[in-house]
């Protein structure tokens, strides 16, 4: 059962669409679900709604497999997602992918506001919800504001999903921040990036040189942190759709 609706950003002075998908149980009885917060929202329930045509498919899956979870999406603001899902400007590391100096990004901070201050009280407070069950999980980007929004707030998000995510973008600044998080509220993480995410065998080993620097530090500061190469694996839906069910087995199980 997917819902869309609008949810006004005190943070951005604007409306965003916000998509919940509640299990098939929901309407019966007083069960109360963990949550899962995804970014993205355009591409991970439908493909007709997807940015590119290709989406998770995650409503279909969750359906199948009957999973007792509400997945919370947050569409993204085309014109301001590299501002948005950056916590910081775009630093050196950046500039070995992009070939030039890239001044956006910074807006993070806020928009996990958005989503702590604002957008999970809403949920909370509309939906039978296990409020100390809070997951979050993104691609790309997504998965860089992941890890941000998990290190400050470790006691919200207890599991998190990154799916070849873009550190690149702020690596010097998220490895900082990791180091300096207690991340012990944690339960468990999930990365993985492809070898061929770039162009290039260039930037193939440049992403992930950034991604194995991540997991690295991850690793040393909670031992539940998975880490995964694909083999292959491109950045394209068409290849983060087939670790879906990887990831929900360990949102499961970890």
């Amino acid at each position: 059962m997917l819902r869309t609706f609008s949810v006004y950003m005190n943070s951005f002075n604007e409306d965003r669409n916000i998509r919940v998908y509640l299990p098939k149980s929901y309407p019966r009885g007083e069960v109360r679900y963990p949550v899962l917060y995804m970014h993205d929202g355009q591409n991970v329930f439908r493909d007709a709604d997807a940015i590119g045509g290709i989406s998770l498919s995650l409503e279909d899956y969750l359906e199948k497999k009957d999973l007792e979870v509400i997945v919370v999406s947050i569409d993204q603001n085309s014109e301001e997602r590299v501002n948005e899902y950056c916590p910081w400007i775009n630093g050196k590391y950046s500039e070995k992918i992009l070939g030039y100096q890239c001044n956006l990004g910074g807006k993070g901070p806020k928009y996990v506001d958005f989503i702590i201050d604002e957008l999970k009280p809403f949920i909370d407070n509309k939906y039978r919800t296990i409020e100390d069950r809070t997951s979050i999980g993104g691609i790309s980007l997504g998965g860089l504001i992941s890890i941000y929004a998990a290190c400050r707030y470790p006691q919200i998000f207890k599991k998190v999903i990154a799916i070849s995510p873009a550190f690149w973008r702020n690596q010097e600044e998220i490895e900082e921040l990791i180091k300096n998080s207690d991340l012990s509220p944690i339960e468990s993480v999930y990365l993985d990036w492809g070898d061929k995410e770039g162009k290039d065998e260039r930037i193939n080993r440049v992403f992930s040189d950034s991604n194995k620097a991540v997991f690295e530090i991850l690793k040393a500061k909670n031992t539940n942190v998975k880490g995964k190469i694909i083999n292959g694996g491109e950045h394209s839906y068409e290849f983060f759709k087939e670790r879906v069910p990887e990831i929900f087995t360990f949102l499961q199980n970890s």
